[in-house]
């Protein structure tokens, strides 16, 4: 399989690194295109892969985007007309990207697939949406699947509204304390404090584009913040509802689940 990865950011080299594994079931090669040849010539450079224009006219059996959210649809746009047989891709919204490639992708095989981890902590969940299955998106599941990921299926609906939650307004919430909070000393830390101090520097370990973009894709922060004024301004018996309220929520899950 020819594949071409668009963007050769740390999202496009995990799934050029994944379908390209001694363990993939994939025989492919991969090529990058980027709007900065520099970033697509060293995304190839360890990874005997090759560099297309981004304006090119190449064609190829299947075209991954890993582009910021807010490109897809233009680049599902773009890019359709050079792919054969598949288009796919790995940005982490999906109701606008399964719409785009429906549009402008009809009659190839079509997927979304949402790696709910940074790639330096792989392996992990990821999220796919199989919008029109076939031998070529089988291989990519097999092929992320084979990397140690647990690879599940959802909706773009249930997927989009799962983020409110699990990013825009977790990292909302971690980032919210990290600059309302002041330095203290590592012996004042709490099991608590100490673990959202961890998460704190986890989160900001990234780039601040991509929370951004995650931010501008999903609401859920400002029910964080709603919540935090919620039980700044309550009295003891409405926190002690607040609290139980939390607590019943959480239970409520560890029971679905």
């Amino acid at each position: 399989m020819d594949l071409l990865i668009v963007g050769a950011g740390e999202i496009g080299r995990w799934i050029a690194d994944t379908v390209g594994a001694d363990e993939s079931p994939l025989d492919a090669t991969v090529a990058f295109a980027d709007r900065d040849p520099d970033v697509a010539a060293d995304a190839a450079e360890s990874r005997d892969a090759d560099v297309v224009p981004a304006d090119g006219d190449t064609t190829h059996d299947a075209v991954c985007l890993a582009v910021p959210m807010s490109a897809v649809p233009a680049a599902v746009e773009a890019y359709a007309p050079r792919a054969e047989r598949a288009m796919v891709d790995v940005s982490g919204e999906m109701t606008e990207a399964v719409a785009a490639m429906r549009e402008h992708a009809p009659a190839l095989e079509r997927a979304s697939y949402h790696p709910l981890f940074a790639p330096p902590r792989v392996p992990g969940n990821v999220a796919a949406v199989i919008d029109a299955d076939g031998p070529v998106v089988e291989g990519i599941s097999a092929a992320i699947a084979a990397g140690g990921n647990d690879v599940f299926e959802t909706t773009p609906a249930e997927h989009d509204e799962a983020m409110e939650t699990v990013q825009a307004g977790a990292h909302a919430a971690v980032l919210a304390w990290r600059l309302a909070g002041d330095d203290v000393r590592e012996e004042f830390h709490t099991p608590v404090s100490a673990a959202l101090d961890e998460v704190a520097d986890t989160v900001t370990e990234g780039a601040p584009e991509v929370y951004a973009e995650i931010q501008r894709a999903f609401d859920g922060a400002d029910e964080v913040a709603a919540a935090a004024r919620e039980i700044a301004d309550a009295d003891g018996e409405a926190f002690a509802s607040l609290y139980e309220a939390a607590r019943g929520d959480h239970e409520g899950r560890e029971r679905h689940e």
